[in-house]
């Protein structure tokens, strides 16, 4: 029998692996090659059983990564970054640009371009340069982060300001118009929006607002504007807060300022003929926004991304219905009072325009038969869905293709000649009086669409008509969560939800009304469109006297811009009087 080898120094390492890998290969080996029993071999590697089993499956079935792959051929130094490296970092101390950086370097005779500095600025941990206006340098090795030092956002002061500037929100200043239009100083102050000793509280909003008209995903990013001239000029302010102060602020507000704002807001939009132009009919829905942090105290609603329960603000949205732009919107909502959040919107409409909307067109789990009640008693008609109990769906299983008839709707598409049964007076459980039901097939879904309403009088055609129309608020939902990021919740809520959400409704709301001086071509336009076609767009500045004169740069749909309906000049109040001018390439 032949002895076995004494340990060798080192042995250790391969008897009580400790690399994650070593210790699986050593396991794996010791089961396939050596033979070992599992519940042995685990044991001795510190596995259970099952889990060295897993192991060997994975391996087996190709699965089980145990070795790195080698190392690729090619160099492993850059000899002319290194050799730069030291004369870069003067270089930007000195307050210039990676490009400036680079032709200097190539003067020098040490050619390195502008990819090289970049990275070698990146790995010493400096930021972005600021322009226009210039800030002052910092030289201090000990700034982290960024080699500038950032001003504090203030009250513009045109004396300081550029006579010429060059800017890539050039584009953000289309929207100015329109705020001027509607008198946004004035909304502000009748929502009772508080400033501060520095900073007027329609340069917060306005600062706020440049984030969604921006499509800045939240407003911890509001770093990517500091740069840029129009971002401030469009706010009224040298340059915008920085993302503290733009938290701070939003939780000093409550939701009456909303609540407010929005009032005050559709006054001016009715006066323009952005809303209350179908006969007071609105459609109505939810929408959860889900929190992506850990631990929040927020209750759960249905995700339908996620399709599954959340921790989410729940948030309710209004349209009209004529218009498809949003009037009304709510994040100040919990389980136990969303069912009469449509009697809070009725409330709201009558005080914006002395009567109760007409007609609320919704979905099923907006409210509940009881709610459905008091909004008969107030002469509020409504048009929803009912949910399919058991005996609802026996009922409907009993008819008879003799008991539907088929109607053709005013609209494209293959399932524009549905069948409808018609139930003239229906009991609901806790709904007082009856009920019209219409049992609706053919509209594209396996199951019966059941509408109820307590509109007696309108034809069949009208009202199914009218619910198809509702989905337009589901589409609006998703262009505002595309354009204006509403469902950008941070892990720690930075910006209060309410004022996001009333936001979006503002920032839908003025590209409405950019949208109607396009042209009929833009008529349906969706916010994400503008945003991309004509507010991203590079420009320059120049000041002259008591005029601001914008110049977007040419791009393909500049001639959409010169035939548009703009105001040849328009009185900026934030401005101190100032009058905005645009001209085009």
């Amino acid at each position: 029998m032949t002895a076995k080898p004494a340990s060798r120094r080192g042995w250790e390492a391969f008897a009580r692996p400790a690399q994650v890998n070593q210790r699986r290969y050593e396991a794996v080996r010791a089961y396939v090659l050596e033979g070992a029993p599992l519940a042995q071999a685990a044991a001795r590697f510190g596995y259970t059983p099952s889990a060295l089993a897993s192991l060997v499956r994975d391996f087996r079935a190709g699965k089980l990564e145990l070795f790195a792959d080698p190392g690729r051929p090619g160099r492993k130094s850059a000899p002319k970054k290194d050799a730069a490296r030291g004369r870069v970092i003067e270089l930007r101390r000195e307050g210039m640009s990676v490009y400036e950086i680079s032709r200097r370097l190539t003067a020098e005779g040490t050619p390195l371009n502008r990819t090289g500095v970049g990275q070698i600025l990146a790995e010493e941990g400096f930021g972005r340069l600021l322009r226009h206006p210039e800030p002052e340098a910092s030289i201090s090795p000990a700034t982290t982060g960024r080699d500038t030092t950032l001003p504090r956002a203030k009250v513009i002061d045109f004396g300081r300001f550029p006579a010429a500037a060059t800017t890539r929100l050039a584009g953000l200043l289309l929207a100015v118009p329109d705020l001027v239009a509607l008198d946004l100083p004035t909304l502000a102050r009748t929502a009772g929006y508080p400033g501060t000793r520095v900073i007027p509280a329609v340069s917060w909003l306005l600062s706020l607002l440049a984030l969604k008209l921006t499509a800045t995903r939240r407003v911890s990013h509001v770093d990517d504007l500091l740069d840029d001239p129009a971002s401030a000029l469009f706010a009224g302010l040298a340059i915008l807060p920085k993302k503290s102060a733009l938290t701070e602020y939003s939780y000093r507000l409550s939701h009456d300022h909303q609540r407010n704002f929005l009032a005050a807001l559709d006054a001016k939009l009715v006066a323009a003929g952005l809303a209350g132009s179908d006969e007071g009919i609105f459609d109505l829905d939810f929408h959860a926004v889900m929190h992506w942090g850990a631990d929040p105290a927020l209750e759960r609603h249905y995700v339908p991304t996620r399709s599954q329960r959340a921790r989410s603000v729940l948030t309710f949205f209004a349209q009209d219905s004529g218009t498809h732009n949003l009037v009304y919107a709510n994040a100040d909502i919990s389980k136990a009072t969303q069912h009469r959040e449509v009697i809070t919107f009725c409330d709201h409409w009558k005080a914006v325009s002395g009567t109760d909307p007409a007609m609320l067109v919704m979905d099923q789990k907006v409210t509940n038969q009881a709610v459905l009640g008091e909004l008969d008693a107030r002469g509020v008609k409504f048009l929803t869905l009912r949910m399919r109990s058991p005996a609802l769906v026996r009922h409907i299983n009993a008819l008879t293709p003799a008991d539907f008839k088929t109607i053709t709707l005013d609209r494209p598409g293959p399932h524009n000649k549905p069948r409808v049964h018609e139930d003239k007076a229906v009991k609901l459980t806790s709904y007082p009086g009856t009920a019209r039901q219409l049992v609706v097939t053919g509209l594209g879904r396996d199951a019966a669409t059941v509408i109820i309403t307590n509109d007696h009088h309108a034809s069949v055609k009208k009202l199914i008509s009218q619910y198809a129309r509702r989905m337009t608020i589901e589409q609006r939902l998703a262009e505002i969560i595309r354009s204006f990021c509403a469902d950008a919740l941070s892990s720690t809520v930075n910006l209060n939800v309410d004022l996001d959400i009333m936001l979006c409704v503002l920032a839908q709301a003025l590209l409405a009304a950019f949208r109607s001086r396009l042209g009929a071509g833009y008529a349906n336009a969706a916010p994400d469109t503008l945003q991309r076609r004509f507010l991203d767009s590079s420009g320059t500045i120049t000041t002259t006297g008591d005029q601001i004169t914008v110049r977007i740069d040419r791009r393909a749909y500049s001639p959409v811009l010169r035939q548009a309906s703009l105001p040849p000049d328009t009185t900026v109040p934030w401005w101190h009087g100032r009058r905005l001018h645009f001209e085009f390439s």
